[in-house]
């Protein structure tokens, strides 16, 4: 294939791919973020750690159908404009035809490995994160007036009454156990200023007093009044986001991921997980390439690829959806009752793979360019 056309036609599908992608996933992010985040998370600033752990996980599944679509777009509309006989009639073959897509494909698959086992992973914590923070609370400006929150495993007790800024509530209350000292405190303060800091938030109290109460026996208590009163609280300050004590496998870098299989085949549970995980991370990015050489052959073997009236080349822009959509449903839900049930997970993708390739090459066979016969007149 000539260079300036290999160019026309990667660039092309290329694009078409990207915008396709686009289409994908910034519905389902979006929708994603809607059904997880309430409108306080964004008041909090954690939509846009919530967008970053989202994006690379659903880019993974959307990619090969983006990929495929493209594919099934250009060709289609080659082959409905004539550009396809035109190409056979520059005596190409059908896999020097389909080198642009081919190549693009090897790109995409090679992208999305990268983007399921390094990326994805290294992203998809912040989303769990974010929801840590949300489930339990730990952003101050997601706080409601006249509720009463508890942290540190409910060894910390906080009501406000209301808000008079985002920052700043009025009549705030907190009790606080302390095993160390085994005592109780109750904290009660007129004003209070809640303070991010790199380790958590800082509350500035004022005008205010502290009840402590012994848990010795007789022990007795004490009240303390102050004009001015700082005090920690566990929750989401300027730095990172607050560390959760759990990890799930798609949090694991390659290395750990795989060093897992040897705990995860202990527990059927464990190990169902482990292998829809391990069908995302190897299988998903696969189908890149796999649905990019299923519209080829779906485009070449039943659009208007001879300058004639093609009968159903519009389909193989229904059949990618379908095919990715089935193998997705499949993919997450045999492994998850019988992990070695993801062993007919890599046969439907194999199955699609070879039989694409095989449609492909009765087609170059069928339509080879053959020596030019000069001298014989038809009639």
């Amino acid at each position: 294939m000539p260079r300036l056309l290999f160019i026309y036609l990667a660039r092309r599908i290329g694009l078409s791919a990207v915008i396709v992608l686009a289409a994908l996933c910034v519905p389902a992010v979006l929708s994603s973020l809607l059904s997880q985040l309430p409108t306080a998370a964004v008041r909090g600033g954690l939509l846009w750690p919530a967008m970053m752990g989202v994006t690379p996980t659903v880019a993974i599944f959307a990619l090969p159908m983006a990929m495929g679509l493209s594919t099934a777009l250009a060709f289609s509309q080659m082959a409905s404009e004539g550009m396809i006989a035109v190409l056979y009639a520059l005596r190409l073959s059908t896999f020097a035809i389909c080198r642009p897509a081919l190549t693009l494909a090897v790109v995409a698959t090679l992208f999305g490995y990268a983007l399921s086992n390094v990326i994805a992973p290294h992203y998809a914590g912040t989303m769990q994160d974010v929801l840590n923070v949300v489930r339990n609370s730990l952003n101050h400006r997601m706080l409601d007036a006249s509720h009463f929150y508890t942290f540190d495993n409910g060894v910390k007790t906080l009501y406000l009454e209301r808000w008079e800024t985002p920052d700043i509530a009025v009549n705030l209350f907190v009790w606080q156990r302390s095993i160390e000292k085994m005592e109780d405190q109750v904290v009660m303060a007129s004003r209070a200023e809640f303070r991010r800091v790199p380790t958590g938030v800082v509350l500035a109290l004022t005008n205010g007093s502290i009840l402590t109460h012994s848990l010795v026996a007789g022990g007795g208590s004490r009240i303390v009044s102050f004009e001015e009163h700082v005090l920690a609280l566990p929750m989401q300050g300027s730095g990172d986001l607050p560390q959760r004590a759990w990890h799930g496998v798609y949090e694991l870098g390659p290395a750990q991921f795989f060093a897992q299989y040897a705990t995860a085949r202990t527990d059927p549970r464990q190990l169902a997980d482990w292998t829809t995980e391990a069908i995302t991370r190897l299988g998903v990015p696969a189908l890149a390439l796999g649905h990019t050489l299923l519209a080829l052959a779906l485009a070449l073997r039943f659009g208007n690829v001879t300058g004639r009236r093609g009968g159903g080349g519009e389909w193989t822009i229904f059949a990618l959806p379908a095919t990715h959509i089935a193998f997705l449903v499949v993919a997450q839900t045999l492994p998850r009752a019988d992990a070695r049930l993801a062993i007919v997970v890599a046969a439907l993708a194999l199955l699609e793979i070879v039989g694409s390739l095989a449609v492909l090459a009765r087609l170059n066979f069928a339509l080879r360019p053959r020596p030019l016969e000069l001298g014989v007149n038809p009639a």
